[in-house]
């Protein structure tokens, strides 16, 4: 049976980064979301994930970066102002290693896709709390998600990169 395990805000983390330029990368955070959770460790291929995210809580340390990524141009947060991965299927490579089939939806477009996912363990915190440790990995195409916009560059290639690496850290507290 899969116990239910409370997220720990404080903990955890939802992250992406994106090619500037050609040349570099931008690393984001969206503040805002939760995680709805079942997973037993005798038996992970039982588990269920949800995660919501709150777009309009992005944060890239740059304020007018961020509102340009909240507009028509990117999100459209008036329009869509979430985005969520529902789990399905649940694959175990070993103990701690998983493939964790869903559904991605952002910007009105749902598309599987497929976290890599490491049960980083469980333990008891000073207060005899039970938790447990999550990182999770994908990448997708942003355009797949009609992330489209983007600024040709006068010395080749484009402003903003196709590719978004998305990492999920979660700390959760069971119960």
């Amino acid at each position: 049976m899969s116990t239910n395990w409370k997220l720990d805000p404080t903990h955890s983390g939802v992250h992406f980064s994106v090619r500037h330029l050609m040349v570099s990368k931008v690393r984001g955070a969206f503040t805002g979301y939760s995680v709805d959770l079942a997973f037993d460790p005798k038996n992970p291929t039982a588990g269920k994930v949800d995660v919501s995210v709150d777009v309009s809580t992005i944060d890239t340390k740059e304020e007018k970066r961020d509102a340009h990524l909240k507009s028509a141009d990117f999100f459209d947060v008036e329009k869509y102002p979430t985005m969520t991965f529902k789990s399905g299927k649940v694959e175990a490579k070993d103990a701690e290693n998983f493939l964790v089939h869903g559904d991605l939806s952002i910007h009105g477009v749902t598309k599987s896709v497929i976290l890599e996912v490491e049960f980083t363990g469980e333990a008891k915190d000073p207060w005899g709390n039970s938790k447990a440790g999550f990182s999770a990995h994908t990448s997708i195409n942003r355009k797949d998600f009609g992330l489209g916009w983007n600024q040709a560059l006068e010395t080749g290639g484009v402003l903003v990169g196709e590719k978004v690496e998305i990492t999920i850290d979660l700390e959760l507290t069971k119960g």
